[in-house]
């Protein structure tokens, strides 16, 4: 995982830091159906629970569910990229690019496990702030 530097904030509102300023995805888990959304909900979007959402951190750890290989962008954007939709364990369903692999459908498998990483983002801002935001790799490039 790349460092982030101390003046990089969290490009979505998704991404919260914890008391050691590291990065992770903060979701909503519903009271009454259990279900779990990415980012914050006052009412349940699958069962209308009104007011019993709790505040969870998001598993760093999941599963491909789908993914598109994209080979046309906007200029500067490098291409061919995965852009994936990953099931975190414990819940919550999170899109994202998928990095670190051959965008090939020989080395993508559905229900692969994947990790999930905050690096920088290639945005900055004027005054040499720049930003982080969440990928995926597969679960194997973790530990190394």
């Amino acid at each position: 995982m790349n460092d982030i530097s101390a003046t990089e904030r969290p490009v979505a509102p998704y991404t919260e830091l914890d008391e050691a300023g590291k990065p992770y995805l903060l979701g909503s888990r519903c009271g009454a159906c259990g279900q779990t959304h990415l980012g914050r909900f006052e009412n349940c979007p699958k069962c209308g629970a009104r007011g019993d959402m709790d505040a969870v951190k998001l598993a760093s750890h999941g599963t491909l569910y789908n993914y598109t290989i994209v080979h046309r962008s906007l200029p500067g954007v490098k291409v061919p990229f995965v852009s994936a939709t990953v099931d975190l364990d414990g819940g919550g369903t999170v899109r994202g690019n998928l990095i670190d692999i051959e965008p090939d459908p020989a080395y993508l498998k559905f229900g692969m496990p994947v990790d999930v990483v905050f690096r920088s983002a290639s945005t900055a801002v004027a005054d040499g702030d720049g930003y982080i935001a969440h990928f995926f790799i597969p679960a194997q490039e973790a530990a190394q």
